[in-house]
């Protein structure tokens, strides 16, 4: 194969994960130029990969304008793709797909769609292993290529010295004591329903604070600084004195190199827990009730990698719920998940890693 091309819009974690794609198509095809399509605003994950040879960048005019998505999609064509990987395999890309003309084209079996791949691989409804429906799915789109090696199902984060050096150095202003571990906490969902309820989390932090000798640090977005605030000035005071509050980065590359000085992430499912997981953190998630674990639990073994979803702790409240009726009632049902069935289910983990 001389040229791939691999299609993944939408989030962060998404496009991290699917990266996994892209390495193990260049473990398999060493000389082939690999491409990936991604939003723009995911791009500082992809930094460094050497698996990656282009970033095809779907700018947000492509997004919001059907005749620049069809501009682009033709504009594709001259690459003459030997193969195309649609990770997304929604209505974008299968408009992209269509128009640039890929020898062999795989995704996933939607009907309707079928047509527009030779490969049509059916979404695995539940997870034969420990990775994740969200890992082993990605995986399974490879499955038609009869790859002759086990596959690697660990997404990388690259980091140069630079960026390390950054981490020291902003540890070393903010005075961090190096004599403590430090604990990095996901504090705020993406979204209101992603966010354990802020009193709640309060409870965890200062548990977490009273039974450990450890710094502590938040990660929010600039936007969820007042929120942030709540949790801090509900914590006691013998808490806050060990949070770093103000130590952030000022973008996405500075927040993993200073998730890579940290020794664990505990909190909220989403992008920060994805991205620790990709420095090889150890990592508690905090699932909001909408969410289906099976899908993002990954790596889950019971002691790197745990997590604790309402279904794990009352799941009648969950079972023949669909996700609307989920996301209706979400802030409701996160109410159920009080901190002590949290603290219940963390303490074995932060005991191994903190003790």
């Amino acid at each position: 194969m001389n040229r791939i091309l691999v299609i993944q819009h939408k989030m962060i974690g998404d496009v991290l994960i699917s990266s996994i794609i892209c390495n193990n198509l260049k473990k398999a095809y060493p000389n082939a130029q690999i491409d990936y399509l991604v939003n723009d605003n995911t791009v500082d994950v992809l930094k460094g990969n050497p698996n990656i040879d282009s970033l095809i960048i779907f700018e947000k005019k492509h997004q919001n304008s059907t005749y620049e998505l069809i501009k682009f999609a033709l504009g594709l064509r001259k690459n003459k793709y030997d193969l195309v990987i649609d990770a997304y395999s929604k209505l974008q890309s299968w408009i992209i797909v269509l128009l640039c003309r890929g020898k062999r084209k795989i995704s996933y079996k939607k009907i309707g769609r079928t047509f527009l791949y030779e490969d049509n691989i059916p979404y695995a409804e539940n997870p034969s292993t420990n990775l994740g429906l969200a890992i082993e799915r990605r995986l399974s789109l490879l499955t038609p290529l009869n790859l002759n090696f086990e596959l690697d199902g660990q997404p990388k984060l690259f980091l140069d010295q630079l960026e390390k050096d950054f981490a020291d150095k902003i540890f070393e202003n903010h005075k961090v004591d190096k004599s403590k571990k430090t604990v990095m906490i996901s504090l705020l969902g993406s979204e209101k329903l992603k966010t354990y309820p802020l009193q709640y989390m309060t409870e965890i932090i200062d548990f977490i604070s009273d039974k450990y000798n450890v710094n502590i640090l938040f990660n929010y977005f600039p936007k969820q600084l007042e929120e942030a605030k709540i949790v801090f000035n509900s914590c006691k005071k013998s808490t806050q004195q060990n949070i770093y509050f103000d130590l952030l980065g000022s973008n996405l590359r500075e927040y993993i190199a200073i998730m890579n000085k940290c020794d664990l992430i505990i909190g909220n499912d989403g992008g920060a827990i994805n991205l620790a997981k990709a420095v090889n953190k150890p990592s508690f998630i905090i699932f909001s009730p909408w969410i289906e674990k099976k899908i993002w639990a990954t790596f889950e073994d019971g002691k790197k990698h745990m997590s604790i979803h309402l279904n794990d702790i009352s799941s009648d409240l969950i079972s023949n719920k669909t996700e609307k009726q989920l996301k209706e009632n979400t802030l409701q049902l996160y109410e159920k998940l009080e901190p002590k069935f949290v603290i219940e289910k963390i303490s074995p983990f932060l005991d191994n890693y903190l003790l």
